[in-house]
């Protein structure tokens, strides 16, 4: 790329700021604007759930660059602005009432969390997205003794578990009848529902919150079927959507993301990447978006290589990880629904354990339960089976090889 390039990039988290490293990594010299809508330095999001709100890190422990890094950079960096508008035709991108130009875009601007219709206005309601989100919440639970957290999926874990450790009186609600965690799907439900349990979390699944009750701050919650749930704090973690808004009326195509080819290709020049992006899947023909750190963090890499060197990177993998009352959970690859998962190793009694999701003798996906030696393992043989010959798959090792998981 010729070094009089002019790259902008929407979107100042890890996607954002990992494109910006990277390009000065493979010898970019042309300018980088890099845009955020949040007045604090870059920081990692997974930490806030995991770390900050428990207490065991500072706010600023969450950062992901200090400011001789980002100065390192040559870039400038435009905070607490949000772009407006794209002009794709024009090449031009409005923040603050002012047309930004660029010869190469790339947008990483994330998603936003949903919020609980009906309670705008009503104190101790929260959802948990960014920085200022955790920090108010982490202030509020100082006082409180009981939290409601709605939300069957990853975060709603994350935060009863993160609420727990703080000795609170916990009730985590789910619409569905299953827990889901990240690609895993509901693969492990009946393990995460039962160490919530024995933390001590109310575990109430298939019920709908039906409303929520309080005159200046919230003090209960109702279900589907009339249970009251005293509440002093409420954290909602009901899903997000991609924040695409500002590119509407662009032209670029939207469903549910930003709609890319495999390389994060989005419009002419144009290139998405993160929780915003809907990539292409060349294996599979399906285009999916992923909320993982780390994809984000490798399509930012791959498309800032592309840029600089025009040399395509493998696909990217999703590749998960979460820790729920000390027991570590990592996931690699894909999980259907409709596969069962496979143990391939254990320890006796079933504590701890390795399994895989296997299809037609292919390998699609591997997931860890408290034993991360075993999982780097079982990943490394599908990293190297995806570098040979299609018809050579990982063999399956283990003391409980074959065996299914439930």
């Amino acid at each position: 790329m010729d070094d009089a390039a002019r790259i902008v990039i929407v979107g100042a988290s890890v996607a954002g700021l990992t494109t910006a490293e990277t390009l000065r990594a493979e010898g970019f010299a042309g300018s980088i604007t890099l845009i955020g809508d949040e007045t604090h330095a870059p920081y990692s999001r997974p930490p806030l759930s995991k770390h900050v709100l428990t207490g065991e890190w500072t706010p600023e422990q969450a950062d992901l660059s200090d400011p001789i890094e980002l100065a390192a950079l040559n870039l400038t960096l435009i905070q607490g602005a949000r772009a407006t508008s794209l002009d794709i035709r024009g090449h031009t991108v409005t923040v603050g009432g002012e047309a930004i130009s660029y010869d190469t875009l790339v947008i990483a601007t994330g998603v936003a969390a949903r919020r609980m219709a009906g309670t705008e206005g009503l104190a101790g309601v929260y959802s948990l997205r960014t920085l200022d989100d955790v920090v108010a919440l982490r202030k509020e639970l100082a006082t409180a003794k009981r939290v409601v957290v709605i939300g069957a999926g990853v975060l709603g874990s994350e935060i009863a578990a993160a609420t727990r450790k703080r000795g609170l009186e916990v009730a985590l609600i789910g619409r569905t009848s299953e827990l889901r965690l990240g690609q895993v799907g509901s693969h492990l439900s009946p393990l995460i529902a039962a160490l919530h349990r024995e933390n001590g979390v109310d575990l109430r699944l298939g019920f709908d919150v039906t409303e929520v009750i309080g005159e200046d701050h919230v003090s209960a919650i109702v279900l589907s079927d009339g249970t009251v749930i005293p509440a002093d704090v409420v954290v909602a973690a009901i899903g997000s959507l991609p924040a695409t808004e500002w590119v509407s009326d662009s032209g670029l195509e939207l469903s549910d993301g930003i709609v890319c080819d495999s390389n994060g290709l989005a419009a002419p020049d144009v290139y998405a990447i993160g929780d915003v992006a809907r990539w292409r899947d060349d294996l599979t023909a399906a285009s999916t978006r992923a909320e993982h750190h780390l994809k984000a963090t490798e399509q930012a890499q791959a498309v800032a290589r592309l840029l600089v060197t025009g040399e395509e990177s493998p696909a990217v993998v999703p590749f998960f990880w979460s820790e729920l009352y000390g027991t570590k959970i990592q996931a690699y690859g894909r999980f259907p629904a409709v596969v069962p998962l496979t143990t391939i190793a254990s320890e006796p009694g079933g504590a701890r354990f390795v399994a895989a999701s296997v299809q037609d003798g292919q390998v699609l996906g591997v997931v860890g339960w408290n034993m991360p030696r075993d999982f780097r393992l079982a990943r490394a043989d599908m990293v190297a089976a995806a570098e040979k010959p299609q018809s050579t798959q990982p063999e399956l090792v283990g003391s409980e090889t074959g065996s299914q998981h439930a």
